[in-house]
């Protein structure tokens, strides 16, 4: 073995081997130590061992391999995302009359990321754990993937709570500023049930080995983007739509 690979992900593996490759020299290993895996970070990769190859021998990485797959799979669920976005605007478009509406109940959707990357980061930061010696991490895999798509459907219904209570208001008579601020209050509930249920049901999720990073995903962007969204969303439809005489209806 040119790498300790117990414990690690194969593309780190890659990485050390190809930072310790020599490309000439008759010696295959020669008697230095490997660095501990504690010690390897992404500026000082590497075994540490002094491997090499035969003269005019290349080494090429290819084939079928875990990390081609994981970059196929990352690439199609981009794709799901874009194509579930673009689907949740038609529909928005056609309920609510508008093509600018919809963008601003969907800012929502973004606003997940902020819980999500952060997230992974502090619970990896401190719940950390080690089998066998090694750390076991949560890694943000592809089925953390699919939960911020399933998160792009779940979030934008909050926004639709707060931007359809601020158009109804309107429509009576209300000033726009006093809809804004109605529609904090009078929806708070409803949007904290609903992310609260959500969140309740992803608590098990995270209990399973190979689909925790979904749960993982869902309750750290269903508690940013609940908090974010109170904020966000009726500030931008503040912006959008004071001093025009508008209602959010083109």
């Amino acid at each position: 073995m040119f790498a300790e690979c117990v414990g690690r992900p194969p593309a780190d593996c890659v990485i050390d081997i190809l930072s310790d490759q020599l490309p000439n020299g008759p010696d295959f290993v020669k008697d230095i130590l490997p660095r501990s895996v504690a010690k390897r970070t992404f500026f000082t990769n590497g075994s540490g061992i002094d491997w090499r190859v035969p003269e005019g021998t290349t080494v090429t990485f290819a084939g079928e391999g875990e990390w081609k797959i994981t970059l196929d799979v990352f690439r199609d669920l981009g794709l799901a995302f874009g194509a579930a976005m673009l689907m949740i605007y038609i529909i928005l478009v056609a309920q609510m009359g508008s093509f600018l509406v919809p963008i601003v109940v969907m800012l929502a959707i973004p606003l997940t990321a902020l819980g999500v990357m952060p997230g992974f980061y502090l619970l990896n930061a401190m719940m950390s754990q080690s089998v066998g010696g090694y750390s076991d991490p949560v890694y943000f895999t592809a089925t953390a993937m699919i939960g911020m798509i399933a998160l792009s459907g779940i979030v934008t219904r909050d926004s639709i709570i707060l931007v359809d209570f601020m158009q109804q208001s309107v429509a009576r008579g209300r000033p726009l500023l006093d809809a804004i601020l109605e529609s904090r209050v009078v929806r708070l509930r409803p949007i904290l049930l609903t992310a609260g249920a959500a969140l309740l049901s992803a608590i098990p999720i995270t209990l399973d080995p190979i689909f925790s990073g979904l749960g993982w995903s869902l309750i750290f962007g269903l508690i940013a983007s609940t908090l974010f969204t109170l904020f966000v969303i009726p500030v931008t439809y503040w912006l959008l739509y004071t001093g025009s005489g508008r209602n959010g209806d083109s």
